[in-house]
């Protein structure tokens, strides 16, 4: 059974920067999209960035562009978020996604595997 573990979470003044880190184990996730996704207090879960297997489609929720870059190193199973100049704003929880395709991670349609969520609180 594979499983999708985040970490790099934290806290951090406002224009710093974290990255984030999500591992597979289990087993390769060989053709599998990952993507990112938060959920502020009170707020519904939302769209932060994906990424196809072979790294040539990505794509950015507007509230990111410049600002975070997302990456994989298939070898490692593992998927980055790195996350710059960061805002009082994009404290939430941050969660890891995995999916044969990257419209279902982009679209939160029925997404097969999702991690369990790391905290990142940026102060202002």
């Amino acid at each position: 059974q594979v499983q999708l573990v985040e970490s790099g979470g934290g806290l951090v003044q406002a224009g710093g920067s974290l990255r984030l880190s999500c591992a597979a184990s289990g087993r390769t996730l060989a053709g599998y999209a990952m993507g990112w996704f938060r959920q502020a207090p009170g707020k519904e879960r939302e769209f932060v960035s994906v990424i196809g297997w072979s790294g040539g489609i990505i794509y950015y929720a507007d509230f990111v562009k410049g600002r975070f870059t997302i990456s994989r190193d298939k070898a490692k199973n593992t998927v980055y978020l790195q996350m710059n100049s960061l805002r009082p704003e994009d404290t939430a929880v941050y969660y890891c996604a995995a999916d044969l395709t990257s419209a279902a991670i982009r679209t939160m349609r029925d997404i097969a595997l999702w991690g369990q969520g790391t905290q990142v609180t940026v102060s202002s």
